[in-house]
């Protein structure tokens, strides 16, 4: 047991990082409750508005579409006027533009708030993800980054049961507006904490500027492209894209089984809630393992790895209801494994004042991946080539690995030229 003299300041430490990492984690709990919304509410959108699946899917293209173009511009702003508050402008974003889509009867306007929310999007990663990189301590920063991920899980895992719930009272609308109350909520909490999330001055780099010679000058230096687009970086934009593609199979797990195996609606969505709990589960755990090893390209290798064999598996053998529902486990296990870990390899190849932009920039590499893979296995299914979609999304997780392998072996990330410079 600590004397009283050392675990004072321990003490005030950690609350210090709770009060920062508490807002953070809740800001990405309501991103994505926001973008699981229209999911468990598309039948009852669609009748109302007497509109086609594809009509109604073109809110969520257009979502990911401004998402996946202006994340990085977001990055940018992150890392010139501060993360509180571009973060507190995204929520508001977000909160407004659900709140009129519940009100407003025009299906032109509910179109047109998606792509409001999806501006809204662009601030969550850049700004959660500099805050928590220039706040919290290097030796807990694998286990905040873990808290962060899994809390972005909870929402989309708590969304559906909710919303429902309100449809069932207030209708579709009444769930929008009341998701839209929710926004309210969480940022009347961040902006409580707005002491705690106050941004740090901007470290002063010297920085060749353009046409500038010298020791100090590198390829990575600078505002512009060049620092986005050094080898280290893009492989993790590349990283995120796979994984987004392999992700896309949640999406049609229960359709792909049942055509597949003629596994049950029940078993096939037992399987799938199991991948999701497992998934939350592993990302926690692998917080813990980040926190204790620096080897955070072996972990992300090996957890790829095995994430993509059991999804493999998942397609090639006719498992039995309980092997279906282990494998299905692991491989949503081993995913959340890799998340801490992959958010560890893009902070080590990122300058000092660079998160927000680099983050953004490599997230967006999610949006770009659903827009995709739907595409994909939705062809696959078409096709009759059921089995061909497990192993798109187990090959996706396997040339991920390639991604952390080339990415950083043998290089210097910007971070390494930045500090040596």
């Amino acid at each position: 047991m600590l004397p009283v003299t050392q675990a004072t300041p321990v003490v005030a430490r950690r609350f210090g990082e709770l009060r920062i990492v508490a807002p953070v984690c809740v800001a990405h709990f309501l991103s994505h409750y926001y973008m699981i919304m229209l999911a468990p509410l598309f039948a009852f959108v669609r009748a109302d508005y007497g509109v086609s699946y594809t009509d109604l899917a073109l809110a969520l293209t257009v979502f990911n579409v401004i998402s996946a173009a202006l994340q990085t511009p977001a990055g940018f702003l992150v890392d010139r006027i501060g993360a509180r508050l571009v973060l507190a402008a995204g929520i508001a974003l977000g909160t407004v533009a659900f709140a009129v889509a519940g009100m407003v009867d025009s299906f032109i306007v509910f179109i047109a708030m998606y792509a409001v929310a999806g501006l809204g999007n662009t601030a969550y990663h850049p700004a959660d993800y500099s805050l928590l990189s220039h706040r919290t301590a290097p030796a807990r920063m694998g286990q905040v980054f873990s808290f962060h991920t899994f809390a972005g899980i909870l929402g989309s895992a708590v969304a559906p049961a909710t919303l429902l719930a309100l449809h069932g009272r207030f209708g579709w609308r009444g769930a929008y507006i009341g998701a839209a109350l929710l926004g309210v909520a969480v940022l009347a909490f961040v902006l409580a904490q707005r002491s705690a999330l106050a941004d740090r001055p901007i470290e002063k780099r010297s920085v060749a500027t353009p046409g500038t010679s010298g020791a100090g000058a590198s390829p990575y230096d600078g505002q512009g492209l060049g620092l986005l687009l050094s080898p280290p970086i893009v492989f993790n934009l590349f990283f995120f894209v796979l994984i987004s593609m392999m992700g896309g199979l949640n999406n049609f797990l229960v359709v792909a089984l049942g055509a597949l195996y003629d596994t049950s609606a029940t078993l096939a969505n037992g399987a799938l809630t199991a991948l999701l709990l497992m998934n939350a589960l592993g990302v926690l755990a692998g917080g813990l393992m980040a926190s204790r090893t620096d080897r955070h390209a072996v972990v992300a290798g090996l957890g790829l790895a095995c994430a993509g064999a059991a999804t493999a598996l998942i397609g090639v053998v006719g498992f039995s209801s309980l092997a279906l529902v282990l494998t299905a486990s692991l491989s949503g296990f081993f995913v959340g494994i890799v998340s801490p870990s992959r958010d560890m390899l893009v902070r080590a190849a990122t300058p000092h004042g660079a998160y927000g932009r680099v983050f953004g920039f490599v997230s967006s590499g999610f949006n770009i991946g659903s827009m995709i893979s739907p595409t994909i296995y939705g062809m696959l299914l078409d096709r009759g080539e059921t089995r061909a979609v497990f192993l798109f999304s187990a090959a996706c997780s396997i040339l991920a690995i390639g991604t952390v392998a080339f990415g950083l072996s043998g290089r210097k990330t910007p971070r390494e030229m930045h500090d040596s410079a």
